[in-house]
């Protein structure tokens, strides 16, 4: 077992050297490559160029209601055809007209499309003025078949995920981490009002919006005793290129990931950070499996995930830190620096600056709920201003 970097307390790592560490263990690591429904993929990274399946439009149709023409006019009316709608295959003639929808097939011979707007029905012929090739989205005009549209490492965003399936893409081969999360803690409940000694769960589904939003896929939760057979057991049972341990990181009696790595012969790269809330995290690794370790106290635990598991899987992706883009501001109010230590303090963002929200306890959500982002402040105190670290926003706000 490698001994992680001294900090300000024995035996762990300065906050931001811990965060450099485990971006860095990311970028070494890489990510594999999975094969995934288009839905599931995003936040991911396109493995390879991202081709057309089919043409943009794959077939000839209509850009607007009205009547898809052959020749200048007047036009015969010959028949409707509406979006969808299986039709037989006709051929316009000279001076033929067809009423159509928009989006529909337009028939073979069409030339324009006259909207209902240019058109003045008189009897039974239709009259108006038409440039030759207007209002149809002709077949493979904006992407042919085959033609590559996006590179490979391109992130997955909503209009990829469109523009994938306008293509005829069901599946997309991505980079994406896999990520499973052990919640450890013989006092955890999943559902229901906790009784006396007893307490919910909040970390489970927080980590896996905070997954998401780093670009991970979160693919199982699962709950486990303070048993250290159980601990080794579900670690040797992951499938994840990351697995999240919550609890169990500190060295109480019941925290038993220290002791399953040192058997399993894991290699630490961080045990302990120098950060109020969050200080017992961990971060190690096997030969194909990366292991987080979080506080069991949810504020800590957020704050930990932060430190440690973002940069990781950013790292892996090659992207840019999610926390990242809120800059430096003014710290209002009477914060001191903790000799020491880096303190993470949940902030609203505001004309007079980063506002402390309290309510910020280690085993409390309240504060971070109800904040913007953490205000980071080193040990000396925040100074004239304070970086602001991104608190976890929905997935497609990345």
């Amino acid at each position: 077992m490698v001994v992680a970097e001294c900090g300000g307390h024995r035996g762990s790592t300065p906050w931001d050297r811990a965060r450099e560490l485990a971006r860095g263990l990311g970028e070494r690591w890489g990510c594999p490559i999975g094969v995934l429904p288009s839905a599931s993929a995003l936040g991911g990274r396109l493995a390879d160029d991202l081709r057309a399946l089919v043409g943009s439009p794959s077939f000839d149709a209509s850009a607007m209601d009205g009547y898809a023409v052959r020749g200048m006019g007047p036009w015969r009316p010959v028949g409707v055809r509406l979006a969808g709608v299986p039709v037989s295959e006709v051929c316009l003639a000279e001076g033929e007209a067809v009423e159509i929808a928009t989006g529909a097939l337009v028939p073979k011979g069409t030339e324009a499309v006259l909207p209902y707007e240019g058109a003045t029905v008189v009897k039974d012929r239709i009259h108006g003025e038409v440039e030759r090739g207007r209002h149809v989205r002709w077949s493979g005009e904006e992407i042919a078949p085959g033609e590559s549209v996006l590179p490979a490492g391109t992130e997955v965003t909503p209009a990829v995920l469109g523009l994938a399936a306008a293509l005829g893409h069901d599946l997309l081969r991505v980079r994406m981490p896999r990520v499973e999360v052990l919640v450890t803690g013989d006092e955890i409940a999943v559902e229901g009002l906790p009784g006396a000694g007893v307490v919910r769960d909040a970390i489970g589904p927080m980590l896996d919006g905070v997954v998401a939003w780093a670009g991970g896929c979160a693919v199982r939760t699962r709950h486990l005793g303070d048993v250290r057979e159980e601990l080794s057991a579900a670690l040797a049972d992951a499938e994840a290129d990351v697995v999240v341990v919550c609890g169990s990181s500190s060295k109480g009696p019941a925290d038993h990931l220290r002791t399953v790595l040192r058997e399993a012969g894991a290699e630490v790269v961080v045990d302990g950070v120098d950060c109020r809330p969050g200080h017992p995290q961990l971060l190690a690794h096997s030969d194909d499996t990366v292991f987080v370790g979080l506080p069991g106290n949810p504020n800590a635990a957020l704050v930990a995930s932060l430190t440690l598991l973002v940069p990781l899987l950013a790292g892996m992706l090659g992207r840019t830190e999610p926390t990242a883009g809120a800059g430096r501001m003014p710290l209002a109010g009477e914060v001191r620096g903790r000799p020491g230590r880096t303190s993470l303090v949940a902030v609203r963002l505001g004309p007079e600056g980063a506002v402390p929200v309290g309510h910020d306890r280690p085993a409390s959500l309240w504060g971070a709920a109800l904040a913007e982002a953490y205000a980071v402040v080193p040990p000396e105190g925040p100074g004239e201003d304070v970086e602001l670290l991104r608190l976890p926003r929905p997935p497609y706000d990345r």
